[in-house]
């Protein structure tokens, strides 16, 4: 007979699987270290024999555990780029992923957004937070919370504002100076 927390377990992954990978993908940018996140955090959530908690409960700590996880990684490489004498811009690979155009690009621009501000925009925007849900899953102040939306928003609008000066400009060079042949 399976112990409680394994019927749980089994549970979150064919309910919530999928939402957690999303939600773990937004933060890193890749789908594939998004999945081994996700294992990272369901392992560490349910490595020790817990019992007496519902799939709520379980996703909940699991959220916290992969925000966690994504904070510690990057710290840990901002940490290494101050001390590495070379920079070396990471290779991208395409997964296969089901993100597509708007998606993709919302994704690349996340990734200009420095890590707080990241954890910050996707629990509040894509997760539904409130400010101090998000203040309570990252373990800092409302204030604090409410200035990284603030910086990260203000960040996004510049990307779109040049991405919309750039398309423009490139329209407008649409007309090379040649003459329709009809």
């Amino acid at each position: 007979m399976s112990a409680r927390w394994e019927l749980v377990v089994a549970e979150l992954v064919a309910e919530r699987g999928e939402a957690l990978v999303r939600y773990a993908t937004l933060l890193t940018g890749d789908e594939e270290e998004a999945r081994d996140m996700v294992q990272d955090a369901l392992a560490a959530t349910f490595g020790r024999l817990r019992n007496g908690f519902a799939v709520e409960q379980a996703e909940a700590y699991v959220r916290r555990a992969i925000a966690n996880r994504f904070l510690d990684g990057a710290r840990r490489r901002q940490r290494w780029r101050r001390i590495s004498p070379l920079v070396v811009d990471r290779e991208r690979v395409d997964s296969g992923s089901t993100l597509t155009g708007e998606r993709l690009d919302m994704a690349a621009r996340l990734q200009r957004l420095t890590p707080r501000e990241r954890a910050c925009i996707v629990l509040r925007y894509d997760e539904d937070r409130t400010v101090d849900q998000v203040a309570a899953e990252l373990g800092i102040s409302a204030g604090a919370v409410k200035r990284y939306l603030s910086d990260a928003l203000g960040k996004l609008r510049g990307m779109l504002e040049r991405e919309r000066e750039r398309g423009e400009r490139l329209d407008g060079r649409a007309g090379d100076g040649r003459e329709e042949v009809r």
